[in-house]
This record gives structure tokens, sequence and C-alpha cells, in this order.
């Protein structure tokens, strides 16, 4: 399982880092997560909690598309997702869990 530890103190509160050792069979699920353009992408774009139709938005990508791509986010331990009342139902916004990977070799 993915740990995830706080480390120094930032302006904005604490960063929080996934150290891995390369062993860690973890390890090959995030670096898979991270290898799809799509999935870079949707990282680069969040905030500090993002709705999925915000991505889709800021990415030029269709609602189901990023579901499924944060589905694998999530599996890698990457990104958290929480279910909010919406104006038309329910909405699904995430965060991400980390602000640096580590690996160690």
């Amino acid at each position: 399982m993915v740990e995830i530890q706080d480390v120094s103190v930032k302006e904005q509160g604490v960063p929080r880092i996934i150290e891995l050792d390369l062993e860690d069979p973890e390890v090959l699920v995030i670096l898979k997560a991270l290898a799809s353009e799509t999935r870079w992408n949707i990282i680069k774009n969040f905030g500090q909690k993002t709705d999925v139709c915000e991505i889709a938005r800021k990415i030029n990508q269709t609602e189901a598309n990023i579901s499924a791509q944060i589905k694998i986010l999530e599996k890698a331990h990457l990104v958290t997702p929480k279910f909010e009342i919406g104006r038309h139902g329910v909405k699904k916004i995430c965060e991400l869990n980390a602000d640096r990977i580590i690996i160690n070799i």
C-alpha cells in the first residue's frame, strides 16, 4: 500500500509525499497511471479540490473519459474522490493525495 508521509511545512500547509521503494509493487501502478498523457494533464490541471466537469472543460475531454481516467488515478492512490450535491445531481470532487512522489532505487 502507498504510504503518504507528512514532512516539512510549506506556507499553504504540509506537503504530502508518497515515498516508495523500487521493489514495492505499487511503483508500477503509479508509473502506469502517470504514463498516460490524459492522466498527466488531469494531474497538471488539478486545483486543491477539483470537479470532474471542470477538469473535462480545462483539457477538452468528455466527462465520461475523465471519470474513467480518474478511476485509474484512484487505484494508484494518487487522488481521492468525494461526492457533493450539485445543481443537477451529485458531482464528483477529486483531491490530489500527494504533492511529491519519491521512488527510492
